[in-house]
């Protein structure tokens, strides 16, 4: 009733009814006229649309059964417009009116049909219209937060006045180890103030990025960890937010090597069918969601907001790798 109400439909529907309303008046002598005009305009505007919308809805895909529900819509329709035209007049005893001959029945039959289609499809685009300008805005600022999140969170800030002090400790006592550490750190935030200004991102530009991290925490102690890739080549080319696999590397990293847990980290990517599945196992047991931790909740909104066709959905799951490892897996579609 509010998409009917609304002023860009509703002057144009009065411009259809009224003057029907007024031929109908004028070339019937049955004081019932007025009223099944009224009746007949007013029952294809609450049941056409809604009916084709119910049958067909924009965000379903058009299955089996088609056919069947191509034959239900007509049928409702034709029944609904001969039952006013027709049925009623005569259960009342009213006469003919210009609206109840055969000719004029035709055509309000056929304006059912391709009316209620138009209109319903008007209001589905523009509800699709409003929703997708509700997701733009929430993936702005989820944009916007995700730049805070990364120079906040992503990038842990002990990790980082640690590595500093590393490099100024090694400035004196091994040059090239120092040099490489901040050859490696400037690489790592130019990657990150790319992926700042970006919505989406190959996925080999995000484990380029994890790779870095891999390799800055590698630096500072490298008898902690071994990182084993499990990667296909080539790389799917599929797109992902950006920094969407940071904060699981971070959050691999600060429970398993630099909590004293040594062993393999093992970043691997395989492709099942449309589906690219990302997983990263780290030592340590998993424990379970850390309180007050937002960073992988954010990494499900991420996606939640990225993918959001139901068919086409990405997926984001944590838990343990057998008794002392734990396991992170991001799947994304393909398309």
């Amino acid at each position: 009733m509010r998409a009917l109400l609304a002023p860009r439909r509703a002057i144009p529907i009065s411009l259809v009814v009224v003057p029907l309303t007024i031929i109908q008046d004028a070339y019937s002598r049955d004081p019932i006229a007025v009223p099944l005009a009224l009746l007949l305009c007013g029952s294809f505007l609450l049941v056409g649309p809604s009916l084709w919308r119910a049958l067909f809805p924009m965000d379903k895909p058009l299955a089996s059964g088609a056919a069947l529900r191509v034959l239900v819509y007509a049928g409702v329709g034709a029944s609904l417009v001969l039952g006013i035209g027709r049925v009623l007049p005569d259960l009342v005893g009213a006469g003919t009116t210009f609206l109840t001959t055969k000719p004029s029945l035709a055509v309000c039959v056929a304006l059912f049909w391709v009316g209620g289609w138009g209109l319903a499809r008007d209001i589905e685009l523009e509800e699709h219209l409003r929703r997708e300008r509700a997701r733009a805005l929430a993936l702005s600022r989820e944009a916007d937060h995700a730049q805070l999140l990364a120079l906040r969170s992503h990038l842990d800030p002990h990790f980082l006045f640690n590595t500093l002090n590393a490099i100024a400790e090694w400035c004196r006592e091994d040059g090239a180890v120092a040099e490489k550490a901040i050859v490696q750190l400037s690489s790592m935030l130019r990657t990150m103030m790319t992926g700042i200004q970006s919505t989406t991102w190959p996925l080999a530009k995000e484990i380029e990025l994890v790779n870095a991290l891999f390799a800055m925490h590698a630096i500072r102690d490298p008898s902690l960890f071994e990182v084993r890739l499990a990667l296909p080549e080539p790389l799917p080319e599929v797109d992902v937010p950006p920094m969407i696999l940071l904060p699981i590397a971070e959050n691999a990293m600060k429970h398993g090597p630099l909590a004293r847990h040594k062993g393999e980290v093992v970043l691997e990517v395989t492709i099942a069918r449309d589906l690219v599945r990302v997983s990263l196992s780290n030592p340590g047991a998993y424990q379970g969601p850390r309180e007050g931790g937002s960073g992988l909740a954010i990494v499900q909104k991420r996606l939640a907001l990225a993918f959001p066709d139901p068919a086409k959905r990405a997926s984001f799951d944590i838990a343990a790798e057998g008794p002392d490892r734990t396991q992170a897996v991001v799947v994304i579609p393909r398309s």
